[in-house]
């Protein structure tokens, strides 16, 4: 998470353009294929809008109703970056000295490119085969192609980190199917993917519309609100020591883009109960916290699993606590009552992390705002 409507057809005549989800959501059981010609060439209103299974033309950006949603998208396109802009000359010096790192530290760096590299490909793979075609709000999709455009980058970034480094790409990329912590996060999100990218799966009945909301808040809130948040820690803190500090500096780029994905995906959650409140039901929210306690559960098993040991002044049993904060954090942004009470934040400074609009102390440098058009700028 490239074409973002259904699957590609066969050739046909110029007024036989598939609409994709734009009509089909709207009137499931006709089984028709929709054309420009068959959709209403009435002007689109604002009212007319809706999040998921909507009648307004998706091919229409304006009139603009979900106004979080193109402010996000802007907000993505202003935070663009490239992985090749980062001097990792100091990274390949400090991977190459047997001396300059730690086995401990060096098992930390391995196992998080090894989460981080297939982490972002399933969840490009979620908004292009599948969430893209369920929402009906053009807003909302050209956020979702800025957010895929990201996942790319992301996945280039950790191609690139494993390849300065000389490290065996078949070992990195590989892991999700070799180390069980990989494997098992991974597992727990394949029957979400599954739901969204099934051809067959359309939305308009209650019992549809609530797996979609179902999946959208676990990628949102679980996958990159919660399951990232580990590896960022870790590699940021080796920043904070001028260690590997060009990963570090990518992993920053990419958990403030995540952290947007993150609010994006809050905010059309919360839509979607605006617009449905049917879907809100007892049920539905114990199942959610269900799927919150499996995952903090998952995300320990990783610390566990990725530092052994206490290195850099953090322990696994740190992240039992700061993965309840964060789930906590997740659940009242979508309106579920906290799993944790008392839980508190171990790590203070990631959330000076995660803001870059003020100037602040990092790796022992100045960063500043990025913008378009250049990397960060460091004094």
């Amino acid at each position: 998470m490239l074409n973002f409507e259904d699957d590609v057809l066969p050739t046909a005549t110029p007024a036989a353009v598939r609409m994709g989800a734009m009509a089909a959501d709207a009137a499931p059981a006709s089984g028709h294929d929709y054309t420009i010609a068959s959709v209403s060439t009435g002007r689109i209103r604002v009212e007319d809008k809706r999040l998921i299974n909507g009648n307004a033309d998706v091919n229409q950006l304006v009139p603009i109703k979900y106004n979080w949603a193109w402010e996000k998208y802007n907000a993505g396109n202003a935070n663009h970056w490239l992985p090749q802009e980062i001097n990792m000359s100091a990274d390949i010096a400090l991977w190459k000295n047997p001396n300059g790192l730690t086995v401990d530290e060096r098992r930390l760096v391995m196992r998080n490119l090894g989460f981080f590299s297939t982490a972002d490909s399933l969840a490009a793979n979620n908004i292009v085969l599948g969430t893209y075609r369920h929402i009906t709000a053009p807003e909302c999709r050209q956020y979702l192609l800025r957010q895929a455009y990201d996942e790319a980058i992301h996945t280039h970034a950790y191609q690139y980190i494993v390849e300065s480094l000389g490290m065996d790409e078949g070992e990195v990329f590989n892991m999700y199917h070799e180390v069980a912590s990989i494997r098992d996060k991974d597992e727990f999100l394949l029957p979400f993917i599954d739901t969204l990218t099934n051809p067959e799966f359309k939305t308009g009945t209650p019992e549809n519309d609530q797996k979609l909301l179902e999946s959208l808040i676990v990628f949102a809130c679980i996958m990159e609100g919660l399951f990232f948040y580990v590896g960022f820690v870790q590699v940021l803190a080796l920043g904070r020591q001028n260690k590997m500090t060009g990963a570090a500096e990518q992993f920053q780029y990419i958990m403030r883009d995540e952290s947007l994905h993150l609010n994006f995906g809050v905010d059309m959650a919360n839509q979607i109960k605006l617009e449905n409140p049917h879907l809100w039901t007892p049920e539905f929210k114990e199942r959610l916290k269900g799927h919150f306690t499996k995952a903090v559960e998952l995300e320990y098993r990783y610390a566990e699993d990725t530092m052994p040991r206490g290195v850099l002044g953090l322990n696994a049993g740190m992240f039992k606590e700061y993965l309840r904060f964060i789930a906590n954090r997740r659940c009242q942004q979508i309106g579920l009552d906290m799993l944790y009470p008392g839980a508190t934040n171990p790590f203070p400074w990631m959330a000076e992390m995660i803001d870059l609009k003020k100037e602040k102390n990092f790796f022992e440098t100045r960063v500043t705002e990025y913008q378009t058009g250049g990397a960060l700028s460091w004094d």
